[in-house]
């Protein structure tokens, strides 16, 4: 396979060195919370919000600046598949579909996910695979048999 970048939501969150992030967890209240993510320095690089227990999730990712990057929705609420759409900015149009996410295996505790590009759901398999804890914040991002994200 070549060694390539590939571009989700865009060539600026793309980097050809390895990033380390910190991402941080603030409760807003009871029900909704915010992830802040930073670089090893401190400087703010993204935002996720969103309620916990509406009957659709939703989430929003957001530049420093404040500008949607990309906006998280989950599929079914009631599915054991805990499959996630993905658009670009706040979109939820067809033409602004960047990837779809969901559990690798629903029984498990364990968080790992399958992310799909674009409209290739169901035409092949996975073009990554994400495994970690969320509890340590730690993951792993595979793209064929290669770690490529830690």
């Amino acid at each position: 396979m070549e060694d390539q970048m590939v571009k989700v939501v865009g060539e600026r969150f793309c980097v050809p060195y390895t990033m380390e992030l910190v991402v941080k967890r603030k409760l807003q209240s009871f029900s909704k919370s915010l992830y802040e993510a930073f670089d090893a320095t401190g400087n703010f690089l993204l935002q996720v919000d969103g309620g916990v227990w509406k009957f659709q999730k939703k989430r929003v990712m957001k530049d420093p600046s404040g500008l949607p990057v990309a906006t998280l929705r989950e599929k079914q609420a009631l599915s054991w598949k805990h499959q996630w759409m993905i658009h670009q900015g706040e979109s939820s149009e067809r033409n602004h579909f960047l990837c779809t996410v969901q559990k690798s295996n629903a029984l498990r505790i364990k968080n790992n996910l399958d992310v799909f590009l674009g409209n290739r759901y169901k035409d092949h398999g996975r073009d990554f695979h994400v495994t970690g804890s969320f509890s340590s914040l730690s993951f792993k991002v595979i793209r064929a048999n290669t770690v490529i994200a830690e």
